[in-house]
């Protein structure tokens, strides 16, 4: 069943949970780096003063490009939330990365552009995993629909194993976090420039950075699907698996998007793959 308001809350609470887990992130970066790192809520200072600098627009379009990304990032969480077709959402998330693209090609910064083209490999590089979860999840529920999953009662994490697996290899890909941190990367010293996010300034990079705290909860959310059965290993699980990507992201160097493509396709997929085959054929132990 849709529930509008679960939809309402995940607008209104998922820029305020995405900032404190930023904040997060970044403190816990520093102390594995032996620094002090900067306070809390250091992301929402940030974005507060982006908001107060001029607009500067290369092109008009790209304000429009902005927007539609961070309209559909907060649709896609919200159908989530609410409970909606899994399919549909991840239509919907795509969607709004492909806004983000098309608002770096806009500029004509040829780094913008690099930005872009990394950007859109990064997306044929998760998107095949992302799809073959819903389909592990259909598998096992014999539903898309996110509410149906959650009600299921089944711990799909001991049916989807590999596809959890997989889905956490591309998971470091669209938090932003090496080594798959291709178009750009949440961390300063990583480049001098911004790659997919150059030419964007102001009130249109705070939008950016607000869709990206949206994404983040919407997919702790995906990864909280794998163990909805029981809530508190749920939450368990959830600081785990961040606390494991801000490890990865500060022990790997970046890699080429050659190695990232093969890693996603192969590794990822092989894991995906089997996982699913395998489920296939012992559908008959799995309850109906």
């Amino acid at each position: 069943m849709i529930s509008p308001i679960n939809a309402l809350l995940f607008i209104i609470l998922a820029p305020f949970i995405g900032g404190l887990v930023a904040g997060m992130d970044r403190k816990v970066t520093a102390r594995m780096q032996g620094r002090i790192g900067p306070p809390l809520l250091q992301p929402f200072y940030d974005v507060g003063k982006l908001f107060q600098k001029e607009q500067i627009l290369v092109t008009p379009s790209q304000n429009f490009y902005i927007l539609s990304y961070l309209v559909f990032i907060v649709a896609s969480g919200a159908l989530f939330f609410a409970g909606g077709d899994l399919l549909l959402v991840i239509f919907a998330f795509t969607l709004a990365h492909i806004f983000l693209v098309l608002g770096a090609y806009a500029s004509y910064s040829p780094y913008s552009f690099i930005g872009a083209e990394r950007e859109l490999i990064q997306i044929i590089a998760y998107e095949p995993m992302i799809i073959l979860s819903a389909v592990g999840m259909h598998m096992v529920t014999r539903s898309f629909f996110v509410s149906d999953i959650m009600a299921a009662d089944l711990p799909l994490i001991f049916y989807l194993p590999g596809v959890f697996l997989g889905f956490l290899m591309v998971l470091t890909i669209k938090l932003r976090k090496s080594p798959f941190d291709l178009s750009t990367s949440h961390h300063a010293h990583q480049e001098i420039v911004k790659g997919v996010t150059t030419e964007f300034s102001g009130p249109m990079l705070g939008r950016v950075e607000i869709a990206h705290w949206y994404e983040n909860v919407f997919l702790l959310g995906f990864i909280y699907l794998f163990f909805a059965w029981n809530p508190l290993v749920a939450a368990i699980a959830l600081v785990i698996v961040y606390l494991l990507e801000i490890v990865v992201d500060n022990t790997f160097s970046r890699v080429t998007w050659q190695m990232t493509l093969k890693s996603s396709w192969i590794i990822a997929g092989m894991l995906g793959l089997v996982n699913l085959g395998i489920l296939y054929y012992l559908s008959a132990v799995v309850p109906k």
